[in-house]
């Protein structure tokens, strides 16, 4: 006799690797059936319709349907609600009931990420989506000194951006990142730490930055703070030697070629730096996630691309960890008074817990008010034009909170959440990566 169902799942969700090399992977037809299957146990559910916008146009869908149930969903449609998947990952990791290893054996984020690859494959995919995800060829020419400014200059004035909408496709009230010429790489060159690395719990006591487009050439400000807060606490930091993009925007294109590119280029010099005794870490949650999950799901057997997962850590995971050995300084001499600290999705999926805020907590005279809701930017859905007012829906709860705290601080761990909540805030205060919090802390 068969063992029942059960209702809802007991234990800690497990993940399936990623069957992207199967032809079947493919299969049109293959995937409305998986669609149709995991739609309607949402649509019998519906406990997900808070996070993003992908439910309430599901449910919208099937509600407004000649039968309001999946089967009078037109497939075509089924795209629609892929559309507004930006793969947070958080109905997976914090809300459905019926993740493996629960029977239904459901995965929604995955799911929509095959149905992106299958869009990717047949070139339903347009022009301003390569560009927007192709980090490196942009960050390259952007970054060139007088054409940073005349960038920058240019996604500040509204008749520009009026025409980059309408040409396009990219919304001209989304607030775009800066380019920087004097990027991370360059204020970091020949850096040499003095510290001594000293082995703790899981820490090997000296870790490797991988610098992320983003961080290299958006906001390299906090990559600084980061090695100042690590030597300070006698970690020395090196970068890694080169670096592409870590391939999460070409991930929710759902080019899986690309990614692989990116692995090959990246994995062999990350796990030279595992084999010389590294730790590794990213400020970009959604890079460190990468790396700790979505590679390994897509290429299981590799052992280096599991080696360089085993030595991946958050960076508060890192620095809280060495507190947990008695090897984090608290010697703190400013305090930081109210904090609005933004959890992001990508730093929340990798159940590591709020060791963000815990380390704030450290600081005496600090209040930490922890925000955990998505913020709804997703690196570039937030800027696209078709669906920046959706991001901009997402995100006002967060905005709203971080406007009651009347914090003297705010601010993520990811640094493009930060911006598109001070774009609703819309106030003229910026904010401030953790990490830049901490140092000033520290007063160092």
């Amino acid at each position: 006799m068969a063992a029942p169902t059960r209702e809802g799942n007991l234990e800690a969700p497990t993940r399936h690797p990623l069957d992207w090399l199967n032809p079947d992977f493919y299969n049109e037809q293959s995937l409305f059936n998986e669609m149709e299957r995991v739609f309607d146990i949402c649509h019998g559910c519906r406990r997900c319709v808070s996070l993003c916008q992908s439910f309430p146009t599901l449910f919208d869908l099937v509600d407004e349907s000649a039968t309001m149930e999946v089967d009078g969903v037109q497939k075509a449609d089924y795209m629609k609600v892929v559309d507004h998947c930006y793969l947070c990952d958080l109905c997976y990791m914090t809300k459905c009931p019926y993740t493996p290893p629960h029977a239904w054996n459901l995965d929604f984020p995955h799911l929509m990420l095959r149905a992106k690859a299958v869009k990717f494959k047949q070139g339903d995919v347009k022009t301003r989506d390569r560009i927007l995800t192709s980090t490196d060829a942009v960050g390259n020419l952007a970054g060139i000194p007088v054409v940073a400014q005349v960038v920058n200059a240019a996604n500040k004035f509204a008749p520009a951006r009026k025409v980059l909408e309408a040409v396009l496709g990219v919304h001209a009230d989304a607030k775009l990142p800066e380019y920087q010429s004097n990027t991370l790489r360059k204020r970091l060159a020949g850096h040499d730490s003095k510290a001594v690395a000293e082995p703790a719990g899981r820490t090997r006591g000296k870790i490797a930055l991988f610098a992320t487009c983003y961080t290299n050439r958006n906001e390299p400000g906090p990559g600084e703070d980061f090695v100042a807060v690590c030597e300070h606490n006698g970690i020395p930091v090196i970068l890694a030697e080169k670096e592409r993009c870590c391939g999460m925007p070409k991930l929710e294109l759902g080019d899986f070629e690309a990614v692989k590119a990116a692995k090959e280029f990246n994995i062999p010099v990350l796990a030279k730096l595992v084999d010389e005794g590294w730790d590794l870490t990213g400020l970009i949650p959604s890079c460190v996630l990468m790396f700790k999950q979505e590679l390994p799901l897509m290429f299981p057997d590799d052992p280096d691309v599991q080696k360089v997962k085993a030595a991946f850590f958050d960076p508060f995971e890192y620095l809280m960890l060495r507190h947990k050995e008695g090897k984090l300084k608290t010697d703190f001499t400013q305090q930081l008074g109210k904090v609005a600290y933004h959890a992001s999705c990508h730093q929340r999926v990798q159940n590591i817990g709020p060791k963000t805020r815990e380390m704030l907590a450290l600081i005496p005279g600090t209040e930490v008010e922890i925000i955990e809701r998505c913020s709804g930017h997703d690196g570039t859905y937030a800027v696209k034009k078709e669906f920046h007012a959706s991001s901009m829906k997402i995100v006002k709860p967060v905005v709203e909170r971080v406007r009651k705290a009347e914090a003297a601080h705010y601010g993520s761990d990811c640094a493009m959440a930060g911006h598109h909540i001070e774009n609703g805030l819309k106030d003229g205060r910026a904010p401030q990566h953790p990490i830049t919090l901490i140092r000033k802390a520290y007063g160092i």
